[in-house]
C-alpha cells in the first residue's frame, strides 16, 4: 500500500496525525537512545582530554543542537559557560541544503575564550566553516568544533570537526533534536527517512491557519 495513503487512513480513523507517533514505527532507526548516551559519554571525555580543565564557552547551533547540547554539557567536569548561535540552510521541506543565513547576537564576548562549537549534523561542512571563521573574527582564543553526526561522502570544506560522535551515510535523519519541517526533534533515538516517509510527513502536515 502506498504510505501517503496508509497515512492519511489512521488520521481519518483518529480525527488527526500526529508524525511523531505514527511515522516513527515506519522509519529506519540508525542509533538508539543507548547508542547516544554512549556517544556523548565518549565525546565528552575527549573533549575533557583535548582541553583540559580550561573553562570552556559551549556554543550551540540552533535548533538543532538543544538536545545535544544539554546532554553534553551535564557531562562536562569544569568550568562551562553556554551561549547559542543560529543557522540556517534549510527551509520548510527541503531536504538538500540552501543558502546559509546566521545570527550571532547571542554570543557574549569571546575575547580570548575557549570555545566549543557544538552543531547536529556536518553534511557540506559549510556551517561549521562560516561559525568557526565567525568565532575567530571575534577573538576566541581557540574554536573547536564537535558534531553528533557526520555524512559520509558530503564534505564540501577543508576543515573537519574536531570531535565527532557517529559516520553516518549519506541520508536523511531527523530524531535527537533533528528535524523535517520543524517536527520529529522530540525522538530519543536517530532515524532515517527513506521518500515514502517524507511523503507520509508531508501528507500529514495540514494547511496553514488550518488547525
Amino acid at each position: 500500500m502506498d504510505s501517503g495513503r496508509f497515512f492519511r487512513g489512521i488520521a481519518r480513523i483518529t480525527g488527526g496525525f500526529s508524525p511523531s507517533l505514527s511515522v516513527r514505527a515506519f522509519m529506519r532507526v540508525l542509533l538508539s537512545a543507548a547508542d547516544l548516551a554512549a556517544g556523548i559519554e565518549r565525546l565528552a571525555a575527549e573533549v575533557r582530554r583535548e582541553a583540559g580543565d580550561t573553562p570552556l564557552v559551549v556554543v550551540g547551533v540552533l535548533t538543532g543542537s538543544i538536545v545535544i547540547v544539554a546532554d553534553l554539557i551535564r557531562r562536562l567536569d569544569g568550568p562551562v559557560r553556554v551561549s547559542m548561535a543560529w543557522a540556517s540552510s534549510y527551509r520548510g521541506t527541503a531536504t538538500e541544503p540552501g543558502t546559509l543565513r546566521l545570527h550571532l547576537d547571542l554570543l557574549p564576548d569571546l575575547t580570548g575564550q575557549d570555545v566549543l562549537v557544538v552543531d547536529d549534523i556536518f553534511d557540506t561542512g559549510r556551517t561549521m566553516e562560516a561559525i568557526v571563521a565567525a568565532l575567530k573574527q571575534r577573538g576566541a582564543a581557540t574554536v573547536r568544533s564537535l558534531v553528533l553526526l557526520r555524512k559520509q561522502g558530503r564534505g564540501e570544506v577543508a576543515i573537519e570537526p574536531d570531535f565527532v560522535g557517529f559516520e553516518i551515510p549519506d541520508v536523511f535523519v531527523v530524531g535527537y533534536g533533528l528535524d523535517f519541517d520543524g517536527t520529529l526533534r522530540q525522538l530519543d533515538h536517530v532515524a532515517a527517512l527513506d521518500e515514502a516517509d517524507i511523503a507520509a510527513v508531508r501528507a500529514s502536515k495540514p494547511p496553514l491557519g488550518v488547525p
